[in-house]
């Protein structure tokens, strides 16, 4: 029989995930960071905007192409 958790091991482990969420957020953006860089994305003077439209245009490539059970290599989920 599992142990009762108190409220503070709750909140200690509610600390932890937040942490474990906020590293795995700049990971993510370090990554993407990386690539518009290298591939001169970075450069280019694209507003906000246009920059959310080309990513969810991107993004639903590739989830298209989960769905058909595509691989496209570097898509991987991690």
């Amino acid at each position: 029989m599992a142990a009762k958790s108190s409220i503070s091991d709750l909140d200690a482990q509610i600390e932890k995930l937040r942490a474990r969420r906020r590293t795995l957020i700049v990971k993510s953006a370090e990554r993407f960071a990386r690539a518009a860089t290298k591939s001169g994305l970075a450069e280019l003077e694209i507003t906000e905007e246009e920059l959310d439209r080309i990513f969810e245009e991107m993004a639903a490539r590739f989830r298209k192409g989960e769905k058909k059970g595509v691989d496209h290599g570097s898509a991987s989920p991690r």
